[in-house]
């Protein structure tokens, strides 16, 4: 059996999509490898492996090896308890054999240890906790933790940032030189002579003063594209960086045999110096929105609380949060955060959760509730023990489903990656096809052209190489799914993948479970009538009904024995409980056999209703569920059950029908009761009186119908509990969660507040994500459609073409940023 495992590793050095396939080609050619997903946007990547075959250095190795890096952090802990050097041994042994380290040395002499691991994996709080289950105490250096994967990424913004800085020194002069040059604005100490052409020969120094221009913008602020570009050459791949320094090197290296004085004509220094110049500076602002697209999680990781009171051995201790641990005793003041998922023991207050359930109203609270991380205390001092800690939180857990679905692909990324995997060698045989084109079929130059037929082919070939841009179509979907999940993520909608979020926005079909969906979930006992065939008063009847209910999980029966205990009814023990699903329960009470069920039940075992026929008729018809008594095998009375509607749930579906969408419930409710129900919320479609186990056939059945054209597309509205084989059957499967269960649901969305609205919500985010993904692909694909032909047929110059291309990545990602802006 094999021990597999999957890992998260951040990536760093990766410009386009043809970065991503040759990480992920290099990462699936080891051997161990089940799957490997490598993000763009994200620049992480997520494999799956057989951890048998496979460590973290393997993988590290490779993707060094495939020419990019992964972003690691530094950890400087002091510690205290070590006694010899025989413990800094030991501590160094145990740190590195964690998940996630790469090296750890403890010095005994200076009570310091220094810990250098991948930040996706383990964090600077675990391993300080490893330090404590060693037996040591551990205090980090320098204030607060680090996030060592974002220093990373700014430390790449910086270097982008230093290099476009030097570049525009060097560049801006050389360019203005040149242009002065051509249009005869340079001083007469300058020029030499005049051509036959009519332009001014400059005197040698001046073209040795542009190359001492060019040199730094070529092999200092350009050196990353040149080895960029050895590395895919040497894993059998063709990336941004082969065409970059491609068409650099072709304009540089041709102007030096000019320079030297072995040949005539014009230098083209500046197209080099200004075509990197401006890439670097489109890849600048290009690191700078990607940021941005992740700043949802940012936001969520901001709302976690640095600190905790926590009472141990009766005495109030501030600790930061991480060091909390499960059973600890919390309090939490009025206008404090709570630290971590807990119940509470004392106490009573209201907690505002918007920030997590997207719910605006405060939530009350009282013992035995339970409470969630980040959440924030209005009113009284609560105190509650700690439940869950670090990454068990709901908070981290909600992170954690985010960073996933924007780390996964979308099926409509495919079509980009296939294009991308072939688009870099395409251009390149574009490129040299108008080369010789120009040169052997051009047509004639006039005589007193400024260039010749070769220089003139060269140019061309160099916008080609520079006008292409795979990065925007790598970008154009990765971008879009960050900015979508993130924003669903901050209105209380989690995706658990981008092929979920994608898919949402295809639905037709959308069925709502009837219990906890549509209504509260918290039936109460309305009526109690009593059958002529038995002398029993409605208390006893509720009694021995109650009574039976005990041993029951179900919803009703729950709101029986909580009716009996109310009205202070002496309940007994039952024997013999039997609990037929979709039917009903029976067990033996002070020797008598009493039954509570359905009209299904009693058919099943022949028992007349008699009177009471009529009754539950026209309870039914109060969308109320009648449950049936029998005593001995007589019927003995009804006591009905009624669920209150959500007071968002008639909205919520008047939202689903306005954007064109079928909405039918399901229930285990009689026909009569469900349409009761159904009339209120403006229901078109009742499946009333399904089993638990036939509500995914219906879905199935809804699947293969024509409701909105040749086959429905479904999403199914459940708790996610007993609603599980519907929620994987349907095309979309939404769960209703509520704080901490959030990320237990299997369904592909969870909708963290119990509103019925989130439904449309998730539907319109995915509609409009995907619109914004289709709208990117387009500009991706319409930019190099358009002006590749274009630069082919000379009607680019090369340094516009790097203006084109420097920002058509720029603007895919701005593109995707207006979604945060977006109404849902």
């Amino acid at each position: 059996m094999t021990d597999t495992k999957q890992l998260t590793l951040p990536i760093t050095g990766m410009t386009c999509a043809n970065c991503v396939a040759t990480v992920e080609r290099n990462l699936k050619k080891l051997d161990g490898v089940d799957n490997a997903v490598v993000n763009l946007s994200s620049e992480r990547a997520t494999v799956d492996f057989d951890a048998s075959k496979l460590g973290l250095g393997d993988f590290i190795a490779r993707v060094n090896r495939a020419g990019y890096g992964v972003a690691t952090g530094e950890a400087d802990l002091i510690i205290k308890r070590l006694s010899d050097d025989n413990d800094a041994r030991r501590l160094e042994k145990a740190l590195a054999k964690l998940d996630g380290v790469l090296e750890a040395q403890v010095t005994f002499t200076t009570e310091k240890a220094r810990v250098k691991y991948v930040p996706t994996i383990i964090t600077q709080a675990e391993l300080r906790r490893a330090v404590s289950a060693a037996g040591f105490e551990a205090m980090e250096l320098g204030g607060a933790a680090e996030d060592a994967e974002a220093m990373a990424r700014e430390h790449e913004i910086n270097e982008q940032r230093r290099l476009l800085i030097i570049g525009l020194i060097f560049t801006v002069p050389l360019f203005l030189l040149s242009m002065s040059k051509d249009f005869g604005l340079l001083p007469d100490f300058v020029y030499s002579n005049t051509t036959m052409a009519g332009m001014r020969d400059t005197l040698p120094w001046f073209g040795w003063l542009m190359l001492a221009l060019a040199l730094p913008v070529q092999f200092y602020v350009g050196w990353q594209y040149y080895v960029g570009a050895f590395k895919a050459i040497r894993n059998k791949s063709a990336n941004m960086d082969v065409l970059i320094a491609m068409g650099t090197s072709a304009a540089f290296f041709y102007s030096l045999p000019i320079t030297f004085g072995w040949l005539m004509g014009h230098v083209y220094y500046e197209t080099a110096a200004v075509i990197i110049t401006l890439i670097k500076l489109g890849k600048f602002l290009e690191a700078r929105a990607k940021g941005r697209t992740s700043e949802a999680i940012k936001k969520l990781m901001g709302l976690r609380a640095k600190t905790a009171r926590v009472i141990r051995d009766g005495v109030e201790t501030e600790v930061p949060v991480d060091d909390v641990r499960v059973g600890d005793v919390v309090m939490v003041k009025p206008g404090e955060k709570v630290p971590v998922d807990g119940v509470v023991v004392e106490g009573r207050s209201t907690l505002d959760e918007s920030m997590l359930t997207g719910e605006s109203l405060p939530v009350e609270k009282k013992p035995g509730d339970p409470v969630i991380g980040a959440t924030l205390n209005k009113l009284g001092l609560l105190k509650f023990e700690a439940t869950k800690v670090g990454k068990e939180t709901a908070l981290a857990q909600i992170i954690k489903l985010v960073e996933d679905a924007q780390g996964s692909k979308a099926p409509i990324q495919k079509m980009a990656d296939q294009v991308s995997a072939v688009f870099v060698p395409i251009v390149i045989v574009i490129a040299l096809l108008t080369f010789f084109g120009w040169y052997f079929f051009g047509p004639q130059l006039p005589i007193n052209a400024d260039v010749d037929n070769f220089t003139r082919a060269l140019i061309y070939m160099v916008a080609v190489l520079v006008i292409a841009c795979p990065c925007a179509m790598g970008l154009a979907t990765p971008t879009a799914i960050m900015v979508g999940t993130g924003k669903g993520a901050e209105a209380g909608i989690l995706f658990r993948n981008s092929e979920a979020l994608e898919r949402a926005g295809k639905v037709s079909v959308v069925v709502l479970d009837k219990t906890g969906t549509i209504t509260k979930g918290q039936p109460a006992v309305t009526d109690i009538v009593v059958s002529n065939q038995l002398s029993i008063t409605s208390d006893e009847l509720l009694r021995l009904a109650a009574s039976v209910e005990k041993g029951s999980e179900h919803p009703l029966g729950e709101a029986i024995w909580a009716e009996a205990t109310t009205r202070g009814l002496t309940l007994v023990e039952p024997a013999g409980f039997k609990a037929e699903a979709g039917h009903g329960v029976q067990a033996e009470v002070e020797g008598r056999s009493v039954m509570v069920g359905n009209k299904r039940m009693f058919e099943a075992r022949g028992i007349s209703l008699g009177n009471l026929e009529s009754e539950v008729t026209r309870l039914q018809s109060e969308a109320k569920t009648a449950m049936l008594v029998a005593v001995d095998n007589v019927a003995a009375g009804i006591i009905a059950v009624a669920d209150t509607i959500k007071d968002s749930s008639k909205d919520a579906i008047a939202d689903l029908h306005k954007m064109g969408l079928k909405v039918a419930m399901i229930t285990g409710d009689n026909q009569k009761t469900a349409e009761a129900i159904a009339k209120q919320v403006g229901v078109d479609t009742v499946l009333a009186e399904v089993l638990p186990e036939g509500k995914s056939f219906e879905v199935k059945k809804l699947q293969s119908s024509t409701v909105n054209g040749p086959s429905s597309v479904v999403a199914m509205v459940g708790d996610g509990v007993n609603d599980a084989p519907a929620l994987a059957q349907a095309d979309v499967g939404l769960a209703i969660g509520t704080g901490t269960d959030v990320a237990m649901a299997a369904a592909p969305v969870t909708l963290m507040s119990g509103d019925l609205r989130g439904v449309s919500r998730a539907i319109s985010l995915s509609r409009k994500t995907v619109t914004t993904i289709k709208q990117n692909l387009f500009w991706a694909f319409i930019y190099n459609v358009i002006l590749i032909p274009a630069a082919m047929l000379g009607y680019l110059n090369p340094m516009l073409a790097a203006a084109a291309m420097a920002f058509s990545s720029v603007f895919v990602v701005t593109n995707s940023l207006r979604l945060r802006r977006v109404k849902i």
